[in-house]
């Protein structure tokens, strides 16, 4: 027997809700037998109904409720990225996305959604795979993280550590304070 689209759309919604990685519309489709414009208009009304669900390259993620999040300027090299980042979700940290502030092409941004060691580790394995770089490269190492904990206290730990291992980078008078106008 099939399920009612409110049935489907409660499933869907759990199984976004206990996954730690994007889930891909075609695989929601294969399970619920349905096709993939049937995901995308559930996906739809689970957002009309106040579910906090983006898309990623890699799939659907249910955005958890976060009480706070900064952004910080970072510089390193290559080989501290995953040191960087397992500092994060150490402090049981979300990295959002990472960002350069290009002087010709303004703000170049991309979605990373890490919240685990494992998280770390699947982005590494993919970046050492040589198919693509590090956003970081195109402005000699200096990037910005957009980061989510569970409050300030835990932002606040992370500045002080991030300072501490020589990651932490100052604003430059050009670099724009709200970068998203």
């Amino acid at each position: 027997m099939a399920l009612s689209g409110q049935e489907r759309r409660e499933q869907i919604r759990n199984i976004l809700n206990e996954s730690t990685t994007p889930v891909a519309g075609t695989d929601l489709a294969k399970k619920f037998e349905v096709s993939r414009q049937v995901v995308v208009q559930d996906i739809a009304l689970l957002r009309a109904n106040g579910f906090d669900i983006i898309a990623t390259n890699r799939g659907y993620v249910m955005q958890e409720a976060s009480k706070a999040s900064r952004v910080f300027k970072v510089i390193h090299t290559n080989e501290q990225v995953e040191e960087e980042l397992n500092l994060y979700v150490d402090y049981g940290a979300k990295v959002e996305d990472v960002f350069v502030y290009h002087k010709v092409y303004g703000v170049i941004k991309a979605e990373m959604n890490i919240k685990s060691r494992r998280d770390v580790r699947k982005y590494m394995e993919d970046i050492s795979t040589g198919k693509s770089t590090n956003l970081m490269n195109l402005t000699s190492n200096y990037h910005y993280h957009t980061i989510v904990a569970e409050d300030e206290q835990v932002l606040d730990m992370i500045q002080k550590e991030l300072e501490e291992k020589g990651f932490l980078a100052k604003l430059q008078d050009y670099e724009p304070v709200d970068f998203w106008s």
